[in-house]
């Protein structure tokens, strides 16, 4: 009786573990999307996540193509330039 309790508890501690770790932190994709069209409105090509930044590429009316640097966990914008596209207003 004692060896099944305790195999429950060791197996239940295991899937606790193995959830806290696969879960992702920081911002979502969309999160990171939204961030990206506050500052440089535009339509949005492509978002790709590399490590722990995503990188949103937008077109801008103007057409110029640029491409925003988001970090994945805070959400602050690492770079991009707003004198490349117009501020959203």
């Amino acid at each position: 009786m004692k060896t099944i309790f305790f195999s429950l508890i060791f197996m239940s501690m295991l899937l606790v573990n193995s959830l806290l770790y696969a879960a992702p932190g920081g911002i979502s994709k969309q999160q990171a999307v939204n961030i990206a069209t506050q500052s440089y409105p535009g339509r949005v090509l492509a978002v790709k996540r590399k490590t722990d930044v995503y990188q949103v590429k937008i077109l801008s009316d103007s057409g110029k193509v640029k491409v925003i640097r988001i970090d994945a966990n805070s959400g602050k914008i690492e770079s991009g330039s707003r004198d490349d596209l117009k501020p959203h207003q």
